[in-house]
């Protein structure tokens, strides 16, 4: 279908709206399909532009661009995000009273929005189809498209009924996006949402401005103390733990050390975790540890790191959370710590869980693909990119390209650890974990060895050649290669099918050396993390940033609202001195400069008078 002679052109939109020059990679393709009156199914990371593929087709054809989303927490930040830009928006969702939800409706039918955002579940009410009927939609965009994979770490069970968009609008255009699917994922989203015949664009999912860094666990929250003050003070991000009680302690220890935390699980009051979200998106520097249960959605462009202090259930999960970084394109670091536990712990889960044995098989073919991302000795980014069917050549701005781990033939190690569990569970009947095993290993007589007279097996003592350090990442190592098993309450260590092969000196087993974490290799990755400013620009960008958030607080907005950081830092290396020079800085359009132009150029020559 094609658009009306009158119709704005969506390159000049994005200038004049948006303040960019030019549309990045798949953008512009995307923006002309269905701008077009095409279907498309978006597959674009975190960062890559995604929202403007719905944003500038609804500004440029006739009527309003419906948006689903499962945000709602979000959507006020997000309808004032476009408003700050000129673009007429508005929401409908439960947490609005009866006026309000009136105030909108009446704009929607009068043609006074561009964008409307719904929650999935309104369109399962009538009154919200009737309504959507009496006006004229311009397209419909399925935001956070994943949500409809029912085997993915994000189901909701309300987008099963998008599907119905196009048989009740068959003229209506479709996009669908989501910043996460693997081949499977992707096969079954256009499945469920109908969209099989629409036109489909996977855009690289390589963030080249993160620094992919997994560390062995030793003192966790120690460990990150140290990210923080050595690499990211003052900087805005992310903490994911695993538990609601290691959530609450992780923000108390940081605030102890100094460090604004704030904590974030479904288990608290909706009213402190609305206001912790709040604070997290309008104030710079918040650190929020939080579950998974936050992040979705969030549209903060300056969070410069993201740490997880346990093993992400899959590699979609990680990609997706750490992804939360660096979405202005700016230096950022995903950190996790990893560690035997965490193995354990995931796989004692996975045989706990709810479900039939082909969901349990899933949830290991999840475990088993991040754990091969952990313990690989390869480029992180290249393992991330074959995840989801991409190439890409080593990065040189990872953990294992800056400091290659060794790789080592571990097979005699692993037949003393697999050794030790088949004799205690045949000669004794016994399962024990990791701890006792090592004790063996290390011929200790602890008061537990002695009770159960483990210094008589023949393995007592043949370790001495590892450390007990070394011995966990030996039986972290078989555990994520699948050659020992985790059973019972008390999670002790037993044989797999796999195992034997490797007993009888049929298998060779590879292992991943860490190296150890020098002082130099701290400085590089720290590098790395930080963005390089002009000189001079420091100051500059700094008194912008303070503008800007006495901005956003007089207007009640985030502060991202108002600028990005890449943009305060174009401003500070740049300094215009004239609105027409100002005009030219990428992400400011027109009605951003008609608002803040004045304040800009005052904040710039305000500091060098101030001089």
């Amino acid at each position: 279908m094609a658009l009306p002679d009158t119709a704005p052109a969506p390159l000049d939109v994005l200038r004049r709206v948006f303040g960019y020059d030019a549309f990045r990679g798949d953008q512009a393709t995307v923006v002309e399909h269905v701008s077009g009156g095409g279907d498309a199914l978006v597959l674009m990371p975190t960062g890559g532009g995604k929202s403007l593929c719905y944003q500038i087709p609804a500004l440029v054809r006739t009527g309003v661009g419906v948006v689903v989303s499962p945000l709602i927490a979000l959507m006020q930040d997000q309808v004032d995000a476009l408003t700050a830009l000129g673009v007429r928006a508005g929401f409908l969702n439960s947490t609005q009273d009866p006026d309000e939800r009136r105030a909108v409706e009446s704009a929607y039918l009068s043609g006074e929005l561009d964008l409307l955002y719904l929650a999935p579940e309104r369109l399962r009410v009538e009154s919200t189809l009737r309504l959507l009927d009496r006006g004229t939609i311009a397209l419909f965009a399925i935001d956070e498209a994943h949500c409809v994979a029912q085997w993915g770490h994000d189901f909701r069970p309300d987008y099963l009924a998008l599907s119905q968009l196009h048989e009740r609008w068959p003229d209506v255009p479709r996009i669908a996006l989501t910043a996460t699917a693997t081949r499977s994922t992707h096969t079954e989203i256009a499945q469920r949402l109908g969209l099989t015949e629409a036109r489909h664009f996977v855009a690289s999912f390589d963030r080249p401005n993160i620094q992919y860094r997994i560390a062995p666990k030793n003192e966790p929250r120690r460990q990150l103390l140290d990210l923080l003050r050595s690499e990211h003070p003052g900087d805005a991000g992310i903490v994911y733990c695993l538990s609601r009680k290691s959530v609450e302690q992780t923000a108390e220890f940081l605030v102890a050390q100094g460090i604004p935390a704030l904590p974030y699980h479904a288990g608290l009051d909706a009213g402190l975790r609305a206001r912790n979200q709040a604070r997290f998106l309008r104030e710079d520097g918040i650190v929020m540890v939080a579950t998974i249960a936050f992040g979705m959605g969030i549209d903060k462009p300056d969070v410069r790191f993201v740490a997880h202090l346990d093993l992400p259930k899959s590699v979609e999960g990680y990609y997706q959370e750490t992804g939360r970084a660096g979405r202005d394109g700016l230096p950022s670091t995903a950190w996790l710590a990893y560690g035997l536990a965490d193995v354990v712990q995931q796989r004692k889960m996975i045989n706990e869980s709810e479900g039939d044995r082909a969901h349990r098989q899933r949830l290991s073919q999840h475990l088993d693909a991040m754990l091969a991302l952990c313990e690989t000795v390869e480029c992180r980014r290249v393992q991330l990119l074959n995840y989801f069917g991409q190439q890409g050549d080593p990065c040189g701005n990872c953990d294992t390209c800056l400091t290659p781990p060794e790789s080592w033939d571990g097979t005699v190690p692993a037949q003393k650890v697999l050794s030790t569990v088949f004799r205690l569970d045949r000669e004794r009947g016994q399962k024990f974990g990791a701890g006792q095993i090592i004790d063996i290993l290390l011929g200790k007589r602890t008061a537990k060895v002695e009770q159960f007279d483990h210094h008589s097996l023949t393995v007592f003592g043949v370790g001495a050649d590892l450390g007990e350090g070394e011995w966990r990442g030996v039986i972290r190592q078989l555990m994520a290669q699948g050659l020992l098993g985790v059973e019972g309450t008390y999670q002790t260590f037993v044989l797999t099918d796999a195992s034997r092969p490797v007993l009888r000196g049929e298998r060779r087993v590879k292992m991943r050396r860490d190296p150890e974490r020098t002082a130099r290799t701290r400085t590089r990755s720290s590098k790395a993390a930080q963005v390089e400013m002009a000189p001079g620009a420091a100051p500059v960008f700094e008194r912008l940033r303070a503008w800007r958030g006495a901005t956003a607080k007089e207007q009640g907005v985030p502060a991202y609202v108002i600028f990005h950081d890449a943009t305060l830092r174009e401003i500070a290396t740049r300094m215009p001195t004239t609105l027409t020079e100002l005009g030219t800085i990428s992400g400011i359009g027109e009605n951003k400069l008609a608002k803040y132009g004045d304040g800009v150029l005052e904040t710039l020559t305000g500091g060098d008078e101030a001089a």
